[in-house]
Order: structure tokens, then sequence, then C-alpha cells
């Protein structure tokens, strides 16, 4: 398998634990973990073999004229790149008790941003085992990546990220 590049934001908290949980059920040696909050494109380029993971922002983030948000920066960023030869999986941190017409939203955006561009995604979830009454995220019945809430359901994390990069460690180049 070819090196993994593992762009996150923001920076510290429950993301940045969780990529680095991903990390290590990769094998550390496998993944370069790259905060996405001074990437660019050329970053991205630089790997056949991707990783995104990122949280989900409340309502009021999503609608303000203005957000600080790592992701918020990074996205043109990742407009800029040809995905046709790579491959491509998602996690995304959210909170499906207190933003459940929101769950993981984010993944949703950033999927109808590079799939377009020729992005292959793997890492598919289903939806099962999940209570939330909406989301962006939910292509053809199942999440489009992994849902982590550690907001609510810290103790399912561990569970949930190694059945993950179970399925989609085989599927990188």
């Amino acid at each position: 398998m070819k090196k993994i590049g593992l762009f996150y934001g923001p920076l510290g908290g429950s993301t940045e634990r969780v990529a680095k949980k991903v990390a290590a059920a990769l094998g550390n040696e496998n993944v370069d973990l790259v905060p996405v909050k001074n990437a660019k494109s050329a970053d991205i380029e630089k790997y056949e073999n991707v990783i995104y993971g990122m949280s989900t922002i409340g309502k009021e983030t999503w609608d303000a004229d203005k957000s600080a948000n790592d992701w918020d920066l990074f996205l043109p960023e990742i407009e800029k790149v040809d995905y046709s030869n790579k491959i491509i999986a998602m996690f995304g941190l959210g909170d499906q008790i207190t933003y459940d017409l929101h769950f993981v939203d984010a993944l949703g955006l950033v999927a109808n941003t590079i799939l377009p561009k020729g992005a292959k995604i793997i890492g598919q979830v289903e939806t099962e085992g999940y209570d939330f009454r909406e989301s962006e995220s939910v292509f053809d019945g199942k999440f489009i990546g992994l849902p982590v809430n550690e907001d609510f359901e810290p103790e399912l994390t561990d569970e949930r990220v190694n059945a993950w990069v179970s399925k989609i460690k085989n599927q990188f180049k």
C-alpha cells in the first residue's frame, strides 16, 4: 500500500484524536497526518490515497457570513485537485442529538465537491445504529464516510474506527 495522506481539521480536540486513531489502525508508518489549516492543493497531489477527516459545525455557523473553520479555508484547495487517479475515504465528527437535522453534513459537502472531479470514494457506512433525522452525507442510503459522535457516543469510536479501517485498508492502492 502506498502512503496515505490523512488531511484533518481542526487541530486539537476530537477530530485530531480520531485522525490519530485512524492512522494507528492503518499503521502509523503508512500515514502522513496533515492538518488542513495550512495545507494546499499541492499537498494533496502528492498522494494517490487520501483520507479527509472533518468535524461538522452547527447550523448557526454554516449560515454565518464569515467562518474561521479550517475546512472553510481548505475547501477551495480541494476544488483545485484532479481526483481521477485518487482513492478517497472520509470520516466526519458530528453530534446526532443536538444537530439531528445536520448530522455529519460536512461529509456530504466535501463529497459533492470532489465527486464531479473524478473522486473514487470508499468506506461508505450503513446508517443503522445512528439516530438522526437528516444528513447531507447520506448517498444511496449509506453515509459517504464514517460518522463519529464523540459528544454522545465516545464509547463506540474505537469499534467504529477499527471496523471502518479494516473495510478500507485493502481498497487503497
